[in-house]
Parts: structure tokens; C-alpha cells; sequence
């Protein structure tokens, strides 16, 4: 039995064993990362008119009745068009113990191609959260907000993290940690979770970004390091150590302190707060175990941005924060570490792209 705090692979991979976690088909041991567990997309996609949560006492499938245009088969691949918002349901459910909750959160390559994804459930009030005693289905919310994307059965577009009892650090716990294990490069700015800012002036060159080209081709998910960067976004440079961002724009920036996440901690990326200009950082996101941790090849690690401006330009300037790290205990140290004997993308990077796209030259 695991304590308290984030489940590991090993208590997930026992939530699978004893029912809690079943899927159709079953889950594949790929799909279980060192904290969290990767989701599948089902058969079938449904055009919806808008957004929705399912509601108190409501299932989703009341509510696709409701709103839904027209369905789309899969299984041969579907093309989910810019703009559109579709519901599609997982191959995976839960029968949650009491006592365990549930978050999920897009995955890193989801996030980078702006394809805004998240998890419902029958009764659900909230996006994402999922409360102990869950008993029921999961359905994915995918809105492909900068390019259409086509996409597949068994594609894995989000993930899900359990947790057991209170897991987050407080200020003066994070603290504690930082001085043990420096979790960022220079000076750590701690205050409901880890600030960390922006790098708007690189070592070398001057480029800081990319921006989300308006009218591009469709993206499939599928086909890894084959699309030319060129096609589908404009690079972003600065001579002043600032840019304006332009309203609607969608852009990928890159964290100024390299990050780390040492094995017995996890963390969720969250937005700053809203008063400090007219952006967010549009998606949060999981940080396994390791990211970012020199022993399990992470050395230099830094956390990409996925940043969208709201209603008017906004100067965003080197060094400005924009997000924060909020860190949570692990219930035990998982078997395997992020960048450490599975397939991580992500490990060790800098500016970055998802792993679709070629490196630029």
C-alpha cells in the first residue's frame, strides 16, 4: 500500500490489476509513465456545438444527445478541424477507491500544436478533475485551436494522475526542498509554487519563438519529426529582449531557469495570475519525476511555454514571470524515471517544437 501523495507506476499499474483503472482494450504498459497514465481515444468522434460539462446527477452521454451536429468514425483516421469542438470517449474508465482523486492534464505535444484537450465525466462540474468513488466512463473534450490534426484510435492525447490524501508543498516545504536540491538555475522566487519566467534573451542568436502560422495544412499525429517547422509557424526574434504579442496569436516561448523535478517529487505547471497582463500560459502540464534531474539525463532541462494573448498587444519582456511549478509529493519513488529507460521527447531541451516537427536547420 502506497502513502500519501502522487500514485507511482507501480500502484497504478495495481489500480489496473484490481479494476480500478479498466480499459477496452486493455492498458499497455507504454501507456504507464513514471506518475501518470497515458489516455486512449475511442472509436468514434462527436461534432458538438460547444463546450460543456456534464453536470451534477447528468452523464455525457446525455449531453452529446443534446448537442450533438454529426459523428465521425475513426478507425479509418478523421481529420478534427481548427475551430471545431468534438467529445470523444476513451477506451479507459474508472472505479476509483475512496480516498484516491483524479487529475488529468493534456500531454506535452498535445499542448504544443494548441489542441486544447480535456477530460469529462458523468457528473463532472470541473474540467480535468476527477473526485474519489468515480465510477464511470472518461471522454476527452478536443478543440484544435491553431491547426487541424488528424487523428486515430488508441492516440494518446492526454493522461491522467492519481493522488492519495494531500500531496502539494507549501511555500516554507518548497523552500526546504530548493535548499537541498536547487529545483531551478538561479534565484528561486517561491510564493504558492516556483515562479519561473521567461527567456526572451538567448545566449546565442536572437531567437525566442515561434508563432502559430493562421492558415497551414492538416497535422497527423501519427508521423513523428515529419513536418518542416516552416510550413506551420513564423520564428520569433528579438534585438531588445521583449516582443508584442498579438491578440489570438498562439506562441511557443521558453522558461528562463532550467527545471528540475527530483525523483521523489512531482509537478503541475499553473498559470500566474491574470493581473499580470493580458496573456496566460493557455495549457498547465505534468512533470514526471526526473524531468530535468542531471543522473537521469536532464541536466539543463527548461520548461516551454505555451503562451496566447487575450483581448489586446501585450509587451512581454526578458525575465518577466509567467507561470509557476506547483510541486507535490510522490507516495513512493517510481521504478522508472522521465529521460530513464522510456521514450522521453522532451528531456533536456531547450526551445522546442513537438516532437512532429523537424529541428529547424
Amino acid at each position: 500500500m502506497t502513502g500519501t501523495g502522487v500514485l507511482p507506476d507501480s500502484a497504478i499499474r495495481a489500480m489496473i490489476e484490481s479494476g480500478a483503472i479498466a480499459a477496452d482494450p486493455a492498458v499497455t504498459d507504454a501507456q504507464v509513465q513514471p506518475a501518470s497514465l497515458d489516455l486512449r481515444l475511442g472509436t468514434v468522434a462527436y461534432r458538438v456545438r460547444a463546450s460543456f460539462l456534464a453536470g451534477a446527477g447528468r452523464s455525457v452521454a446525455d449531453r452529446i444527445a443534446e448537442f450533438e451536429m454529426h459523428r465521425i468514425d475513426l478507425a479509418a483516421g478523421a481529420v478534427l478541424e481548427k475551430g471545431c469542438v468534438y467529445v470523444v470517449p476513451l477506451m479507459e474508465r474508472l472505479a476509483l477507491p475512496m480516498g484516491v482523486t483524479a487529475v488529468a492534464n493534456a500531454k506535452s505535444s498535445t499542448g504544443r500544436l494548441d489542441l486544447l484537450t480535456r477530460t469529462i465525466t458523468d457528473g463532472g462540474e470541473e474540467f480535468d478533475r476527477i473526485p474519489e468513488g468515480y465510477d464511470g466512463p472518461l471522454y476527452a473534450e478536443i478543440c484544435p485551436r491553431s491547426f487541424s490534426v488528424l487523428v486515430r484510435p488508441g492516440m494518446r492525447l492526454n493522461q491522467i494522475r492519481f493522488r492519495r490524501g494531500q500531496a502539494t508543498l507549501d511555500d516554507v516545504a518548497l523552500s526546504g526542498l530548493h535548499r537541498r536540491t536547487p529545483l531551478v538555475t538561479g534565484k528561486a522566487l517561491i510564493s504558492e509554487g516556483l515562479g519561473f519566467s521567461v527567456d526572451l534573451q538567448p545566449e546565442a542568436g536572437n531567437l525566442v519563438g515561434y508563432r502559430a502560422k493562421p492558415h497551414t495544412g492538416v497535422i497527423d499525429l501519427d508521423r513523428i519529426g515529419a513536418y518542416d517547422p516552416a510550413e506551420f509557424w513564423e520564428e520569433v526574434r528579438s534585438h531588445e529582449a521583449r516582443i508584442i504579442l498579438d491578440p489570438g496569436a498562439f506562441y511557443i516561448l521558453v522558461s528562463r531557469e532550467a527545471v528540475t523535478i527530483p525523483p521523489d517529487y512531482a509537478a503541475e505547471m499553473a498559470p500566474f495570475l491574470a493581473m499580470v497582463g493580458e496573456f496566460r500560459v493557455h495549457y498547465a502540464g505534468f512533470f514526471d519525476p526526473g524531468f530535468g534531474w542531471a543522473e537521469a539525463g536532464g541536466a539543463g532541462s527548461r520548461g516551454v511555454l505555451e503562451v496566447r494573448c487575450h483581448e489586446s498587444p501585450f509587451v512581454l519582456e526578458h525575465g518577466q514571470v509567467v507561470g509557476r511549478l506547483v510541486y507535490e509529493r510522490m507516495a513512493e519513488r517510481p521504478a522508472r524515471l522521465y529521460g530513464s529507460g522510456i521514450a522521453s521527447n522532451y528531456q533536456g531541451q531547450g526551445l522546442k517544437l513537438s516532437k512532429h516537427f523537424r529541428d529547424p536547420a
